[in-house]
């Protein structure tokens, strides 16, 4: 019966995954069925970001305050009825709120799965359960663009958010009627750290927010990207300070103190760049660059999505006679092969040219997620999942949301760059430049365009920005690669795993 109600689970967390990439390429649909203005509509993902990033390490506190079980159940039902409300947003205020409470009510649904995975099983069948896991955790942002796209354009944008209803309902019943493995402890509640809680909120949702707004705002030329920077750094010191200090603290950090959960959490960090970093940069260089559609950019997405269920059983198989850090090397290397092929693209790219590249991340990428599941939480003690799978998570995220920040402002910078430099070859000094302008001012002169010089000028503008922009996605592609060099290096800090002391009960 627990395994049903995991597999349910397993459903509900796709679920939560899902949604924040779902919008992702209908959100200029969204924003005029709502009137929404371009600057309002981007928070259609950022509160659901800060909004779950608050709840995904609280959610230890929770699980061990009212059960597994019920703080399941009420995340799914919190999930789905907010899914309901902003399907029926009337404004983009409203949807702010409800896409806000559906990312917080649901972010519970994501770590509690992890939790849940290393409890039930057995050592023996873990790494089989930690396939199916790994595969959803990272099949969902890769699928979320291409689904919503095709929802937005077969049906409406409203069913964006409707889809959930009947998965969400049976879920939530399946949970509520099979899965029994602990109880809550109401006693928790005395010397409930309250002002924890405030602090640790203040922290993450300054942070998502200035991560998610400061490249589009000059950063710390914008008043209020200072004002959240200030509000991030105090309330994140005292959000630290008060979990050293206080009694009960309300999310426990001690086990950060074991070096292989530090090692996973950091390899943890870097995945959540790589892997929200690639579904973000690739459908938006193929729109800039080649102005392809949303069923183009989705049919060469779909390829990386394939290669990880390909790859799935294989890296399941393997966990069981290779060193998690052997796999994980492995993987690291891989993924940070097939980003850095896609950093020696020319403007020409298509379908043929990103096959190979999308394969080997695709396949790299449960090579990577399965050794770290192992690394961070396979030897933990049970009294200590809980806490540590939301934080473990958690990194997952907060490495998505600084590499996206980090992405979005190198690239401006880079293409500013290219531009500039570029630039200075388009002048009447330079004679191939002069030829080119004479070449296309003779040839829409003669298809009769009025003012040909001025529109030669407007073309070759067009591609000088356009071979910018292409050069800045190269470089982004190849310091996405570095981060994964980066902690290839870093793997040997990390202990060879032992086995615990006492093996979860099997079911």
């Amino acid at each position: 019966m627990h395994f049903i109600g995991w597999i349910a689970m397993v459903i509900g967390m796709f679920m939560a995954i899902l949604d924040i990439q779902i919008v992702a390429s209908s959100l200029e649909d969204i924003q005029a069925g709502l009137s929404a203005s371009p600057d309002e509509i981007g928070w259609v993902q950022t509160s659901y970001l800060i909004a779950e990033v608050v709840m995904i390490p609280l959610s230890g506190f929770l699980s061990r305050l009212i059960s597994t079980r019920w703080l399941f159940v009420l995340s799914a039902a919190g999930f789905t009825i907010m899914s309901v409300f902003s399907a029926m947003a009337w404004s983009i205020n409203s949807m702010i709120l409800f896409r806000a409470l559906q990312g917080f009510l649901g972010g519970a649904m994501i770590p509690t799965v992890f939790a849940t995975t290393y409890i039930i099983f057995p050592k023996s069948r873990q790494n089989g359960a930690s396939v199916l896991i790994g595969l959803i955790a990272t099949m969902a942002p890769t699928v979320g663009p291409t689904l919503g796209g095709y929802l937005t354009q077969s049906l409406s944008w409203h069913w964006l958010f409707l889809i959930n209803v009947v998965p969400g309902i049976l879920v939530g019943a399946v949970v509520a009627m099979t899965l029994r493995i602990d109880k809550g402890d109401r006693s928790l509640l005395k010397g409930f750290d309250f002002e924890g809680l405030l602090a640790m909120a203040a922290f993450l949702g300054s942070l998502e927010y200035v991560l998610d707004e400061g490249p589009r705002n000059d950063w710390f030329d914008d008043q209020a990207i200072t004002y959240g920077a200030v509000i991030c750094t105090l309330s994140g010191l005292y959000f630290l300070w008060r979990m050293f200090t206080y009694e009960k603290p309300i999310v426990d950090l001690s086990s950060f103190a074991d070096r292989n959960f530090s090692m996973g959490c950091i390899f943890s960090f870097t995945l959540g760049i790589g892997l929200y970093g690639s579904v973000y940069i690739l459908p938006l260089e193929l729109a800039r660059v080649r102005g392809f559609d949303s069923l183009q950019i989705g049919t060469i997405m779909a390829v990386t999505g394939i290669c990880q269920f390909l790859s799935a059983p294989i890296a399941g198989r393997l966990m069981k006679v290779l060193p998690p850090r052997v796999l994980l090397g492995f993987g690291l290397a891989l993924f940070a092969l097939g980003v850095g092929l896609n950093g020696f693209q020319n403007s020409q790219l298509g379908f043929d040219e990103l096959l190979v590249p999308q394969a080997i991340r695709g396949f790299a990428l449960m090579f990577c997620m399965l050794p770290i599941t192992n690394l961070a939480l396979g030897t933990l003690p049970h009294d200590k999942i809980k806490n540590a799978s939301g934080l473990f998570n958690l990194t997952r995220n907060l490495g998505g949301a600084i590499g996206l920040a980090c992405i979005n402002t190198l690239l401006d910078n880079r293409s500013d760059l290219h531009w500039t430099h570029m630039a200075e070859y388009i002048n009447p000094a330079n004679p191939m430049y002069q030829k080119y302008l004479n070449t296309l001012t003779a040839r829409y002169d003669a298809l009769g365009i009025a003012e040909p010089a001025s529109a030669a000028m407007k073309s070759i503008g067009n591609i000088l920005t356009r071979e910018s922009t292409m050069i800045a996605f190269n470089d982004v592609h190849l310091v996405m690669a570095a981060a994964f060099v980066v902690a290839l290096i870093l793997l040997p800090l990390a202990k060879k795993p032992q086995t615990q002391g006492a093996s979860a009960p099997a079911h």
